[in-house]
């Protein structure tokens, strides 16, 4: 799957992020790659994505509770060393 990492607009990001979740779901992303995928999303893309330590309006509404429930899970596991 391959994967822009650098998004112009919310809606841009919420469907990279709906995509990455989903082929997670479909048993076609390992676990591993959908923390990696999830993390680099969040590093290059971090005031796209939260406000106030709270997922912007546009991502909440593109990105629906579960996906970004999964998302929030992730970005708070510790960095790995």
């Amino acid at each position: 799957m391959e994967l822009k990492l650098f998004h112009r607009t919310q809606r841009e990001l919420a469907t990279a992020i709906n995509q990455v979740v989903d082929a997670y779901w479909r048993n076609e992303m390992a676990e591993k790659h959908l923390i990696e995928n999830i993390k680099a999303l969040y590093n290059n893309n971090s005031e796209k994505l939260l406000k106030e330590d709270k997922f912007t309006t546009i991502i909440q509404q593109q990105c629906g509770k579960r996906r970004l429930s999964v998302v929030k899970n992730i970005l708070e596991l510790p960095v790995e060393l």
